[in-house]
């Protein structure tokens, strides 16, 4: 249809739009514009917040309020009538869309409205730059765009291309602040020439592109907070202690995972021809997303099982509006808690006598070599691959899950594999070389050395030919590492390090003066460096000592030495934090 076709200009549309700025940050915004911005998680965003409020920069950083004081509002008027003009200032009053919304406290703001810039740690000071901004935007003129649609008909169909494109006409707000979105566009906004309805269009080329459909995202720290705002779970309070806990108990893990390379087809029509290309494309990359752990599966899993109530999204968001009306007068807490208690006490008790271990089991089948079943399931230390049952009359044996496999999708040729390990694979110097998976991945043993290997070596495959390749790529590395040795000392060594070159004695490392050559040093000058650094730290420990006040008494008796020093150190602190919390 296109190859042949002629193109007008159908239609042209152009109206005004106006975009508006965004309320002041409330606990749950800033989180997510500083993760979104600055790529802070939640629990740093609120560290660096409260450290800003305690110094008395920005106001009280738990709340869920979008409002200012009228003092806030007045220095803002002044501050940008001054600083832009009085056609970039628009008075603004914002109501709060969350549910059941405390604002006990006004929005998140600069103490001080005409203090652009602070003194501090660099993310105190990207933080504090992002609450300015925003607090001086939402108080600013819209912004005024001109957006043009224009249809483009071709001669032989009915179907229309579209394009798009938008100018600003008045900066407004956007002058100062842009907001941030968790879904970025591939769509940019492109600047339309100008055209008339049923002017004749000329093709230079057009593209197909084939495009495939998405999973909804995985959730950020930033979204995960959104989401449960609007679903009335939890407080400003308790959505960052919420989040660090579902991570710290290993229900969630927040890491960057690999996509995956994908072909896609591109149709062209140039000059009259129409070509096709294969391009390719990398798909399904995952950064600083949340991924749920078969723990955390196996928990969630249990839980809906066994308490649907608990877990119910409604249940939190009513336990909070009880707690409003308790805290109004209107409820009595004792009639809360007997309501919720007893029929949840009733529940667990039911769930006790009735649980079996086997929630989140997976017989995945047999194996060949054994006729034993082959189970995968949660254990003490995580998920597991069990051969045998555990009330047979053979032991099972045990294998756990490596990284990237879980319970819900693990085969059965790959559970078997995990019992393949460790793997003697010949003899090398008359020794065995040995594959094995320990804590932090695979490893080569051989002659009571162990050898990393690297991502692309797979232990279930890895040959003796290869293994030995890396044993001796790994000595050649380690006989490059000794710059220089002495016969006089063979305890000091100077050695190259990730950092450059550096000197080692008796399992400490000592710092090569720039001016020395470290390949020439002799051993004289080797001590002479050590000597000297061992005193300056000394002296450091010395003067930390006599600075900590020791209190009096019994206590200068409880420790000597370093240990006294750290426990007046410690004390010290405690003191500190004390006395600033009574201020």
């Amino acid at each position: 249809k296109c190859k042949q076709a002629t193109y007008t200009i159908q239609e042209v549309v152009t109206k005004p739009v106006r975009k508006s700025p965004p309320p002041p940050f409330t606990t749950s915004t800033l989180q997510q514009e500083a993760s979104r911005k600055l790529g802070f998680s939640v629990a740093q965003t609120m560290a660096i917040a409260q450290r800003l409020y305690e110094s008395g920069k920005i106001t009280y950083m738990r709340t869920d309020s979008v409002n200012l004081s009228d003092m806030a509002l007045g220095l803002l008027k002044k501050n940008i009538h001054a600083r832009y003009g009085e056609s970039y200032y628009q008075f603004r009053q914002y109501k709060t869309k969350i549910k059941g919304a405390q604002e006990a406290h006004e929005a998140i703001r600069p103490a001080y409205i005409d203090q652009e810039s602070i003194a501090g740690t660099a993310q105190e000071k990207k933080l504090y730059e992002l609450i300015y901004k925003r607090t001086l935007a939402s108080q600013m003129s819209d912004a005024q765009l001109e957006k043009t649609i224009v249809t483009i008909a071709m001669s032989t169909a009915s179907e229309v291309f579209m394009a798009e494109g938008e100018v600003i006409k008045f900066d407004g707000f956007l002058k100062v602040y842009r907001e941030s979105s968790d879904e970025e566009s591939e769509e940019q906004s492109i600047l339309i020439p100008q055209v008339k309805k049923g002017q004749p269009l000329y093709v230079k080329n057009i593209e197909a592109v084939e495009r495939f459909t998405t999973h909804p995202p995985r959730y950020t720290e930033a979204s995960l907070v959104r989401k449960l705002e609007e679903l009335g779970i939890g407080r400003p309070s308790t959505y960052a202690p919420t989040i660090a806990t579902i991570q710290q108990r290993g229900y969630v893990v927040k890491e960057n995972r690999p996509g995956q390379e994908r072909k896609y087809n591109v149709f062209m029509l140039y000059q009259q021809a129409i070509q096709k290309i294969v391009k390719t494309e990398i798909t399904g990359a995952e950064k600083n997303k949340l991924f749920p752990t078969d723990m955390g599966m196996l928990v969630t899993d249990f839980l809906m099982t066994h308490f649907p109530d608990i877990l119910d999204y409604n249940f939190t968001a009513t336990v909070e509006e009880d707690f409003d009306e308790i805290a109004e007068g209107t409820l009595e807490w004792t009639q809360m808690i007997d309501r919720f208690y007893k029929p949840f006490h009733r529940q667990v008790e039911t769930v006790i006598e009735t649980s079996e271990r086997s929630v989140g089991e997976r017989r995945l089948g047999t194996d060949p070599a054994t006729g034993e079943p082959v189970i995968v399931r949660m254990g003490r230390f995580g998920p597991m691959v069990q051969i045998g049952e555990s009330d047979g009359k053979k032991k099972p044996r045990y294998a756990r899950l490596q990284k990237g496999q879980h319970i819900e999708n693990i085969t059965l040729e790959e559970a078997l594999n995990l019992f393949r390990l460790p793997r003697t694979l010949g003899t090398f110097e008359k020794a065995d070389v040995i594959v094995n998976i320990g804590r932090f991945g695979p490893y080569l043993q051989h002659d009571a050395k162990f050898y990393s290997l690297g991502r692309e070596d797979d232990p279930y495959t890895i040959t003796l030919e290869k293994a030995i390749e890396i044993i001796q790529k790994k000595r050649e590395q380690e006989k490059n590492k000794i710059i220089k040795k002495f016969e006089g000392d063979k305890e000091i060594l100077v050695l190259n390090g990730r950092y450059g070159p550096y000197l080692s004695y008796a399992g400490n490392n000592y710092k090569i003066p720039k001016d020395k050559e470290p390949s020439s040093l002799t051993l004289e000058e080797c001590m002479e460096i050590i000597q000297r650094s061992t005193r300056s730290s000394e002296a450091k420990a010395e003067t930390k000592k006599r600075e900590s006040p020791v209190d009096s008494g019994e206590n200068t008796k409880k420790g000597t030495g370093k240990a006294a020093a750290k426990k007046a150190t410690s004390r010290t602190r405690t003191t500190s934090r004390k006395n600033k919390k009574t201020k």
